[in-house]
Protein backbone atom coordinates (compact mmCIF):
# COMPACT_ATOMS: atom_id res chain seq x y z
CA UNK A 1 0.00 0.00 0.00
CA UNK A 2 1.11 3.43 -1.20
CA UNK A 3 1.35 5.71 2.06
CA UNK A 4 2.57 9.50 1.02
CA UNK A 5 3.32 12.00 4.32
CA UNK A 6 4.10 15.74 3.75
CA UNK A 7 6.14 17.67 6.15
CA UNK A 8 7.54 21.32 6.29
CA UNK A 9 4.55 23.48 5.83
CA UNK A 10 4.56 26.69 8.56
CA UNK A 11 4.14 30.16 9.55
CA UNK A 12 5.90 32.58 7.47
CA UNK A 13 6.13 36.19 6.09
CA UNK A 14 6.12 37.42 2.88
CA UNK A 15 9.36 37.39 1.32
CA UNK A 16 10.32 34.14 2.85
CA UNK A 17 11.15 30.89 1.81
CA UNK A 18 9.93 27.15 2.85
CA UNK A 19 11.01 23.89 1.52
CA UNK A 20 8.24 21.32 1.45
CA UNK A 21 9.18 17.73 1.85
CA UNK A 22 6.63 14.05 0.40
CA UNK A 23 8.00 11.15 1.63
CA UNK A 24 6.42 8.29 -0.34
CA UNK A 25 6.65 4.04 0.97
CA UNK A 26 4.76 0.91 0.26
CA UNK A 27 6.25 1.04 -3.40
CA UNK A 28 9.09 1.53 -5.86
CA UNK A 29 9.37 5.22 -5.58
CA UNK A 30 11.17 6.02 -8.62
CA UNK A 31 8.65 3.93 -10.87
CA UNK A 32 6.19 7.15 -9.96
CA UNK A 33 5.26 11.01 -10.92
CA UNK A 34 5.12 12.98 -8.23
CA UNK A 35 3.18 16.40 -7.60
CA UNK A 36 2.03 19.27 -5.80
CA UNK A 37 -1.23 20.60 -5.36
CA UNK A 38 -2.76 23.48 -2.97
CA UNK A 39 -6.17 24.27 -1.57
CA UNK A 40 -6.88 27.54 0.14
CA UNK A 41 -9.40 28.20 2.17
CA UNK A 42 -13.18 28.31 0.32
CA UNK A 43 -11.49 27.42 -3.49
CA UNK A 44 -11.14 24.41 -5.03
CA UNK A 45 -7.49 22.47 -5.01
CA UNK A 46 -5.49 23.52 -7.88
CA UNK A 47 -1.77 22.15 -9.67
CA UNK A 48 1.24 23.75 -8.54
CA UNK A 49 3.91 21.37 -9.72
CA UNK A 50 4.82 17.78 -10.90
CA UNK A 51 8.15 16.03 -11.88
CA UNK A 52 8.31 12.79 -14.00
CA UNK A 53 9.96 9.59 -12.89
CA UNK A 54 13.04 10.72 -12.97
CA UNK A 55 14.11 14.77 -12.76
CA UNK A 56 14.10 15.60 -16.63
CA UNK A 57 10.33 16.79 -16.66
CA UNK A 58 8.98 19.16 -14.45
CA UNK A 59 5.88 21.03 -14.76
CA UNK A 60 4.51 24.21 -12.97
CA UNK A 61 1.44 26.63 -12.48
CA UNK A 62 1.87 29.80 -14.61
CA UNK A 63 1.20 31.12 -10.13
CA UNK A 64 4.78 30.07 -9.00
CA UNK A 65 6.77 29.46 -11.93
CA UNK A 66 9.65 31.29 -11.45
CA UNK A 67 9.24 31.17 -7.59
CA UNK A 68 8.70 27.48 -6.53
CA UNK A 69 11.19 24.53 -7.89
CA UNK A 70 10.05 21.08 -7.19
CA UNK A 71 13.05 18.43 -7.13
CA UNK A 72 13.37 14.92 -5.85
CA UNK A 73 15.54 12.09 -4.94
CA UNK A 74 14.71 8.57 -5.44
CA UNK A 75 17.34 7.18 -3.17
CA UNK A 76 14.91 8.97 -0.17
CA UNK A 77 11.93 8.49 -1.59
CA UNK A 78 11.50 12.16 -1.27
CA UNK A 79 10.13 14.84 -3.22
CA UNK A 80 10.82 18.83 -2.37
CA UNK A 81 8.86 21.52 -3.00
CA UNK A 82 11.29 24.52 -2.70
CA UNK A 83 8.92 28.01 -2.25
CA UNK A 84 10.90 31.37 -2.59
CA UNK A 85 9.28 34.92 -2.83
CA UNK A 86 6.09 33.46 -0.91
CA UNK A 87 3.13 35.44 -1.17
CA UNK A 88 -0.35 36.30 0.91
CA UNK A 89 -2.35 33.99 -1.44
CA UNK A 90 0.16 31.23 -1.16
CA UNK A 91 -1.21 30.66 1.70
CA UNK A 92 -3.21 27.12 1.32
CA UNK A 93 -2.95 23.49 2.87
CA UNK A 94 -0.17 21.59 0.03
CA UNK A 95 -0.86 18.15 -0.74
CA UNK A 96 1.56 15.96 -2.53
CA UNK A 97 0.13 12.85 -4.67
CA UNK A 98 1.90 10.10 -7.10
CA UNK A 99 1.16 7.86 -9.77
CA UNK A 100 2.97 5.49 -11.85
CA UNK A 101 1.46 7.53 -15.00
CA UNK A 102 2.30 10.52 -15.33
CA UNK A 103 1.09 13.67 -17.80
CA UNK A 104 3.11 17.36 -17.52
CA UNK A 105 -0.45 19.20 -17.45
CA UNK A 106 -2.54 20.51 -14.32
CA UNK A 107 -5.19 18.37 -15.18
CA UNK A 108 -2.82 15.38 -14.50
CA UNK A 109 -5.14 13.35 -11.63
CA UNK A 110 -2.72 11.35 -9.86
CA UNK A 111 -3.73 7.98 -7.17
CA UNK A 112 -2.47 7.89 -4.20
CA UNK A 113 -2.31 11.31 -2.00
CA UNK A 114 -1.08 12.64 1.25
CA UNK A 115 -3.06 14.34 3.98
CA UNK A 116 -1.42 17.77 3.32
CA UNK A 117 0.14 20.68 4.91
CA UNK A 118 -0.76 23.95 5.99
CA UNK A 119 1.68 27.02 4.88
CA UNK A 120 0.52 30.23 5.81
CA UNK A 121 1.81 33.40 4.53
CA UNK A 122 1.41 36.58 6.41
CA UNK A 123 1.34 39.86 4.55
Amino acid sequence: QVRVVESGGGLVQAGDSLRLSCAASGSTFSRYAMGWWRQAPGKEREFVASIGWTSSITYYADSVKGRFTISRTNAKSTVYLQMNSLKPEDTAVYYCALDPQYRASASWSPAYWGQGTQVTVTS
